[in-house]
């Protein structure tokens, strides 16, 4: 028994993104590069709000915890992998990657829930601007904040216990560059068909539900939009909305191509690339789409950097 008990929290084997050769070797410096970036921009967001007293406000806050998100996820998944590329190694501890798969999949839950909380903000911006200081205020936005948090760390906690419970047989190589459940799960030695259908529920709700509230708010502001009679105002609207928008379908196009998939049709290499995408690419665009271009922001950064050249000439 003791035995078998050291075999099952037995290190496991991540197969990584890269090998040695010239093109991995390019595409892993390019990767760092994006990481790098990514990591800059969503600092630089949660600084700038942090920082500026006319954008400690409701949506900003919702911003700043958004860009909080992005780089919890981040620093959750890339330094291992660049880790084991850089020193060759391919080992993650059983508690490691425990870890990594709790705290993955508790920031990219709350990701979900904030995006789709977000858009009643939008809703309240668009359909009634005259009580948006009333229904959005920072108590609001602080609930919002928590429920996102609560709910993604109760998801998680459950799923990473009851996924790390179950016995894992064979070489323990995970065909991934990080401890991701559908790559985790392949390697469960029993039947888990009960279990598996109980995530594509979870995953139902909290992939297929949030769009649908998404949706209706969109249906509320297409209707709003629709009926104003200034050109300007339409166009205001529509700039509002457009960066919202895009981020929610990023995200949630990319989480829905690696969880909604029957497992059946999924490939190693499709994983690794769908999680690449909404692992870097997405919280890199994140800051560029929806904050660095708001008017505000930009004028914070203006602002700072300003202070910064007049200190550097005195």
């Amino acid at each position: 028994m003791r035995q078998s008990n050291q075999y099952l929290l037995a290190d496991f084997l991540l197969e990584g993104l890269f090998d040695d050769s010239l093109t991995h070797v390019f595409l892993f410096s390019l990767t760092m590069v994006v990481y790098l970036v990514a990591v800059s921009g969503n600092s630089l967001t949660i600084l700038l709000i942090c920082a500026d007293p006319r954008l400690h406000t409701p949506m900003y806050f919702l911003l700043s915890q958004l860009s909080l998100m992005d780089l919890m996820y981040l620093t959750t998944t890339i330094p291992k992998m660049a880790a084991n590329y850089l020193t060759g190694k391919k080992s993650i501890s059983f508690v490691g990657c425990a870890t990594q798969h709790f705290f993955y999949l508790c920031v990219g839950s709350a990701e979900c829930i904030l995006l789709t909380l977000m858009s009643y903000d939008r809703y309240v911006a668009i359909c009634h601007p005259l009580r948006y200081a009333v229904l959005m205020n920072k108590r609001v936005a602080l609930m919002m904040v928590v429920t996102s948090w609560l709910g993604a760390f109760i998801n998680a906690l459950i799923h990473t216990l009851i996924l790390m419970h179950f016995p894992f047989c064979g070489s323990h190589k995970i065909h991934h560059f990080y401890c991701e459940f559908p790559a985790v799960v392949k390697l469960v030695c029993i039947d888990i068909t009960v279990y598996e259908k109980t995530v594509y529920i979870s995953s139902i709700l909290l992939l297929l539900l949030p769009i649908l509230l998404v949706s209706t708010s969109y249906s509320f502001i297409l209707h709003s939009v629709i009926q104003m009679r200034s050109a300007g105002s339409k166009r205001n609207a529509f700039a509002i909305c457009s960066s919202h928008l895009t981020v929610v379908s990023l995200w949630f196009g990319a989480a829905i191509f690696s969880y909604m998939r029957p497992r059946s049709q999924r490939t190693p290499l499709q994983d690794r690339v769908g999680s690449l995408f909404y692992s870097i690419i997405t919280p890199t665009l994140n800051p560029l789409i929806y904050t660095l271009r708001n008017k505000d922001v930009a004028k914070a950064l203006r602002k700072v950097l300003g202070r910064d050249v007049i200190s550097q000439r005195r």
